[in-house]
């Protein structure tokens, strides 16, 4: 054999040794993974740039998918964003990121942001913003709008929710004098246990930790419309299939499974006792 048939030879090889056994390495991480999931306490941050958006996030904790893009930081230049929880998510390029779920002063924008788009605002201007929202508080709600608990009493959560019973459905209504389901529920949840939920239904589906039909429990969010991506109602449930929701009769208890009601699932803001 010649030294031109050798060469061909090893070059004919070489081409095929990646075929037979030597493939390239494959990722260490196929999807988007929830590493862990916790509250903080509530802690205002302001843009550090002009860059990031918030995200809706959902999924499952082994296959975390990232939503919609909500809201462009460009657009809010002296909003100052209230962090509530943090999530460490690892990507699926290998790194992890810390990510923390934040909502405006006013409720009207949320969602989950990479936290290294926000820097703390500073401690006097804050704490000058807690005192001037407790102080035009009515007498009937005192209950501090700046802390979020980890815990919480359900008797008084459900106490709180039942003042309202009657009240008309209004749609984009906040409260107190009408509701709509979510700020129905945004607004027991403040009043009640100093918790800030998200403005809608799908922001608080999307927020919060899912829990199973047979772990449910009295205080959860229970939701229900035509998929995980299209929430159209919320309600606190009251276990024994029982909830109480502004829906378009006002605010109500009424059952949960009857067939005009899909539930599409329940997550729980805040540990009842």
């Amino acid at each position: 054999m010649n030294i031109k048939h050798v060469s061909f030879a090893v070059a004919a090889t070489a081409a095929l040794l990646p075929i037979f056994g030597m493939s390239t390495p494959a990722s260490a991480n196929s999807k988007n993974q929830i590493l862990s999931t916790s509250y903080m306490t509530n802690t205002a941050y302001v843009r550090k740039s002009a860059t990031g958006w918030t995200y809706n996030l959902g999924g499952t904790a082994s296959n975390l998918k990232f939503g919609h893009k909500t809201h462009y930081l460009k657009n809010y230049p002296h909003t100052t964003w209230h962090a509530t929880q943090k999530r460490t998510i690892l990507k699926k390029n290998g790194n992890k990121a810390i990510y923390y779920y934040v909502t405006n002063g006013r409720g009207t924008a949320s969602g989950w942001i990479w936290h290294g788009y926000l820097q703390k605002k500073s401690t006097a201007s804050f704490n000058h913003t807690a005192a001037t929202t407790t102080t035009s508080s009515t007498a009937a709600d005192t209950a501090s709008t700046t802390s979020t608990t980890q815990s919480g009493d359900y008797a008084t959560l459900i106490a709180k929710a039942k003042q309202y019973l009657g009240r008309p459905y209004v749609y984009g209504a906040n409260g107190p004098s009408s509701f709509d389901c979510s700020g129905f529920t945004k607004y027991v949840f403040s009043k009640a246990l100093g918790t800030t939920l998200p403005r809608t239904a799908q922001q608080q589906y999307n927020a919060y930790q899912h829990v199973s039909a047979a772990n449910a429990q009295p205080g959860d969010l229970i939701f229900f419309g035509t998929s995980k991506s299209n929430i159209t109602h919320v309600g606190i449930y009251m276990g024994n299939h029982r909830m109480i929701d502004a829906q378009l009769r006002g605010v109500v208890t009424e059952a949960t499974n009857v067939s005009w009601w899909h539930t599409v699932g329940y997550s729980r803001p805040v540990s009842m006792s």
